[in-house]
């Protein structure tokens, strides 16, 4: 070839490669960027655990089996070869998908994201890599996420898949299985032979998929991992990943269950994935339903924070969501109906929370303030120096009259909440975005900051939270999944605090030690902790102020309150622990 040909031959190379579809890895960081500013936009979704699990419903041979419904297999240490015979009684007749996406759009949840694979390795759909799925080896014999995936395109509802990568009880070379198989596993094998088939199948036969959500990499390497990403983004590039594929190789973060920020989370997009109740996949005896009012006031303190609301429910093995559910997921719809201005395609809030009276979220030229925890006819509110123009509630325009002076706005409100669940007050400013008075602004936190019960994780089974006293009871304890309080900082706090304690007790239960401590992890015990014995209080809310510090790291991943020994003082009401900053 001639040097003349060679170098018009270098050129047309380096002009193709120039342009917008000369590199993959261009194009598909540009639809996630898109597919990421859609899903801040959306902020509320439904999450659905749904698979063999919905049958035995937290029993197996006649005995209850504590924990998430979904683990049944894991925590009963059922051999594969017993719980594979679920699979001949599952024949979900009450499925409807048309039903499941309305019930979704009437809740106001702009995208949907149900199980296809959980860590039982039951796929709950058609899969041709594995006959272990719900087409192939149930009296059922069709693949409900086709009927699903078409009837949420049809109502504009977003969809995606759960597929969890790395657990699999059902595989030897899967993670979790350790009843069954030998300890050693071959995570090349199962990602080539099942995972990377399996994806493969979601992204090509059920249309666009908003996400797939992975949960944890375990064993797999980073590199498996990045081949992983690599399939979904050639496949469909605006498919967005949460960062539970592992290797800080998701698009937007994934926090833990049920685990809120106790602030302002602003380092990347991120998503709070939540029960309904107290279990994800279904369980016969579960009926702690939450209180609409609470799930409200969650979904605007998650959007005032930055985040998406993952809320889920768990269908019954014949394919019907609990109707107690329903009411519940109506219920916010209808709020979000009125209110839907102040969550929906929001910025987070520019100021720090004191307490649990207000959330904010802003729009360009609206400040607003949710009412979660009514303040009486008398609110004030500090922290904005932009010049108020106007103020009303969103849900009927009422004006509310105020008065401004500095960085300070006191509002005359009446003497009961408009709004049953959270009533949203519209502060009309001058500026396009809200000038915050320093010492106000989100990323400085006070030295002295109360976390309250209800910003907390309340996990365990018995474990109940009061909206009445503001307070959480009933520390059970339990081998596993003991009935605790869990804050999540991440990284807001930092530093070493003095600590007040602030409860109720009865004295006739009164004498249990308690424990205020910091853990790094989900396992083992905390690293730091401060500990005391729960006094008798005549069963009024007092303050006490505790012995010793507590030192905090920005990697810590939660703050915690239990009683480690007994629980004979389950009963006490735990409104709140202080922390002042030293």
């Amino acid at each position: 070839m001639s040097f003349r040909r060679l170098l018009v031959a270098a050129i047309l190379i380096t002009i193709l490669c120039a342009l917008p579809w000369a590199s993959a890895a261009d194009n598909a960081d540009g639809q996630t960027a898109q597919a990421l500013r859609r899903f801040d936009e959306n902020k509320f979704g439904m999450f659905i655990h749904w698979g063999l699990y919905a049958i035995p419903a937290g029993e197996w041979k006649g005995t209850y089996v504590r924990g998430i419904g979904e683990w049944i297999m894991n925590r009963a240490r059922i051999p594969v070869k017993e719980y594979e015979q679920l699979a001949k009684q599952f024949n979900p007749v009450k499925f409807k998908g048309a039903e499941w996406a309305q019930l979704a759009k009437d809740a106001g949840m702009r995208y949907m994201v149900i199980t296809a694979k959980h860590h039982d390795g039951f796929a709950m759909y058609g899969s041709k890599a594995s006959s272990y799925n719900v087409v192939d080896a149930t009296p059922y014999g069709k693949d409900p996420m086709k009927e699903l995936s078409a009837a949420c395109a049809q109502r504009g509802v977003g969809f995606g898949f759960y597929y969890s990568q790395d657990q699999d009880w059902h595989e030897p070379n899967g993670r979790g299985n350790t009843w069954d198989f030998p300890a050693e596993r071959k995570p090349k094998v199962y990602l080539e032979n099942k995972v990377l088939p399996q994806v493969k199948e979601l992204l090509t036969g059920y249309g666009t998929l908003s996400l797939i959500w992975f949960d944890t990499p375990g064993m797999l390497s980073e590199e498996q991992v990045s081949d992983l990403r690599r399939t979904v983004k050639t496949l469909q590039p605006s498919c967005l990943l949460n960062s539970r594929i592992g290797h800080g190789k998701g698009d937007y973060f994934q926090t833990g269950d049920n685990a809120i920020p106790i602030q302002l989370y602003s380092k990347s997009k991120w998503e709070v994935p939540a029960t309904l109740n107290d279990t994800w996949g279904y369980k016969k005896n579960d009926q702690n339903w939450k209180d609409p009012a609470d799930l409200i006031a969650k979904l605007a303190d998650i959007a005032s924070k930055g985040g998406n609301y993952l809320l889920n429910v768990g269908p019954t093995a014949e394919g019907a969501i609990p109707e107690a559910a329903q009411r519940v997921l109506q219920t916010i719809g209808k709020w979000l109906a009125v209110n839907g201005e102040a969550i929906y395609g929001t910025a987070p809030s520019p100021f720090y929370f004191p307490d649990i009276t207000w959330r904010c979220t802003v729009k360009p030229g609206k400040v607003f303030l949710h009412l979660i925890n009514w303040p009486g006819p008398n609110f004030r509110f500090e922290g904005l120096e932009s010049k108020v123009k106007r103020a009303y509630f969103l849900g009927n325009g009422k004006e509310v009259p105020f008065r401004q002076e500095g960085r300070a706005l006191s509002f005359t409100l009446p003497e009961t909440a408009p709004d049953a669940y959270n009533t949203v007050l519209v502060v009309e400013i001058a500026d396009r975005t809200p000038r915050v008075a320093p010492g106000y602004v989100h990323n400085t936190l006070p030295a002295r900051l109360d976390l309250y019960a209800w910003t907390a994780r309340l996990r365990g089974e018995e474990l109940r939270y009061d909206r009445k006293t503001s307070s959480a009871s009933n520390f059970r304890n339990a081998e596993r999944d003991r009935n605790e309080l869990w804050w999540y900082p991440y990284g807001a706090l930092s530093g070493e605090y003095n600590v007040e304690f602030t409860y109720a007790c009865d004295d006739r239960i009164a004498g249990s030690r308690f424990q205020i401590g910091v853990q790094k992890g989900n396992q083992g015990p905390a690293h730091v902790a401060l500990q005391g014995r729960v006094e008798g209080t005549k069963a009024a809310f007092v303050t006490r102020r505790l012995d010793g510090t507590l030192r905090i790291e920005p990697g810590d991943q939660h703050i915690s309150f239990g009683l480690p020994d007994d629980d004979k003082s389950a009963g006490i009401k735990v409104r709140k622990i202080t922390l002042t900053r030293r």
